[in-house]
């Protein structure tokens, strides 16, 4: 470990709550799809910040535009009209037409708001004592302590109990397990398509097809996150549209800003409208210079064709790692996901090879124990796709 990083761990453990297991990494700067460390040393990116930095480090239209807003506004609150807020939203109704949109701050404060709108449109629009929230096995929707009661990983709930009432959590992908438990009781299922955190897990066609009908047949509202997989990162702007699924409320966040703090929730306007003046709020939420970067990111994600290029190279890398799963079928159990949100899926721990990864100068994340997890940004280039495979053969190989 070098000096640097012994001195940042010892005023770490002073200064900041001990909430994160760290790298074993601390970064000075990035630039495009790399990020460098305090001694130089180069890594490449297949994390981007946790899906956020879909755009790469250091983009000059994303710093120039931060420049310009800050000389012009950054912040005035919610109790004016703006036109920031418009821009966004317009052009966020391109990729969701006949949505209405509230902008905060983060993916957890957009899924609370999803909570908190389905439970309002119930009780005051449909006059209906209905508050039952369905969500899955293995889903990650936030750390907030409603979001976090709606997800479905006990190892992350210990010790705050108890959770807030109104979530049932059935087993991801069970068709029979949902036709069986949803009813004209229930307000809301609320899913991730592809499950990140739980280890790149895609819906299943039949758990698909249960999930149009028990909606259809009670009139149940569907929410679908789209914080990590949408803004082109599964090679379509929403990940739901590779299922025909049809969500009457979307949240989104990290890549909306490329590292710039804004999430948002969009929903059917019948639906939206349930929350009136004062009903719900954000001090931050939705700013001027927020959504200025938000709609400077969209733009570029346009003019820059980077839906196609996510499902172009994702479809690369997962042929590539493809082959390795033949090479190596000892090791590799599965390869899962779409565009460039994929999961590897090992046949043990898959520590060291995390490990070893990193050394080698690629970051990314581990997920289950046994999963690696790739979310590079949507500007990866081949040469970078064609490294990090060579480096995992090199390892597998010794490995073997």
């Amino acid at each position: 470990m070098s000096n640097i990083l012994n001195l940042f761990k010892k005023k770490e453990a002073t200064l900041l709550f001990p909430t994160y297991g760290r790298y074993p990494v601390a970064i000075q700067k990035g630039q495009d799809y790399f990020l460098y460390d305090f001694s130089g040393k180069k890594y490449y990116d297949f994390l981007s910040g946790i899906a956020v930095c879909i755009l790469g480090y250091n983009h000059p239209e994303i710093t120039k535009v931060i420049c310009a807003q800050s000389k012009k506004l950054i912040h005035i609150s919610n109790l004016f009209y703006q036109e920031e807020q418009l821009e966004l939203a317009t052009k966020l109704q391109k990729f969701a037409p006949n949505f209405k949109i509230f902008f905060c701050n983060s993916g957890a404060e957009a899924n609370e708001g999803a909570i908190k709108l389905v439970r309002k449109y119930f009780h005051s629009f449909k006059k209906q004592d209905r508050f039952e929230i369905i969500t899955f096995s293995n889903s990650f929707h936030g750390r907030t302590l409603a979001t976090l009661s709606a997800t479905g990983q006990d190892k992350i709930k210990k010790g705050f109990s108890p959770l807030v009432p109104g979530f049932t959590i059935l087993p991801f992908n069970d068709p029979e397990a949902l036709k069986k438990h949803a009813s004209n009781q229930t307000a809301a299922i609320m899913l991730e398509v592809i499950q990140g955190e739980g280890g790149i897990i895609p819906v299943k066609p039949q758990f698909v097809s249960a999930l149009k009908e028990v909606c259809t047949q009670n009139d149940i509202l569907l929410v679908i996150d789209e914080i990590q997989t949408g803004m082109g990162r599964t090679g379509k702007f929403w990940a739901h549209e590779h299922f025909d699924l049809k969500p009457d409320i979307i949240t989104l966040a990290k890549g909306l800003g490329n590292g710039f703090p804004i999430g948002a929730v969009l929903a059917k306007p019948n639906i939206a409208d349930a929350l009136g003046p004062g009903s719900h709020g954000t001090t931050f939420g939705g700013n001027a210079l927020a959504c200025k970067v938000a709609t400077t990111v969209l733009e570029i994600i346009e003019k820059n064709n980077l839906i196609f290029q996510a499902q172009e190279k994702g479809a690369n890398l997962k042929q590539h790692l493809q082959l390795l799963q033949k090479k190596f079928p000892d090791q590799i159990k599965e390869i899962r996901g779409k565009g460039l949100m994929l999961g590897i899926e090992l046949k043990q721990n898959a520590k060291q090879i995390w490990e070893s990864l990193l050394k080698n100068g690629f970051i990314l994340n581990l997920t289950q124990e046994n999963v690696l997890r790739l979310l590079p940004p949507l500007i990866i280039e081949t040469e970078a796709i064609l490294a990090f495979i060579a480096n995992l053969e090199d390892i597998l190989s010794k490995q073997s």
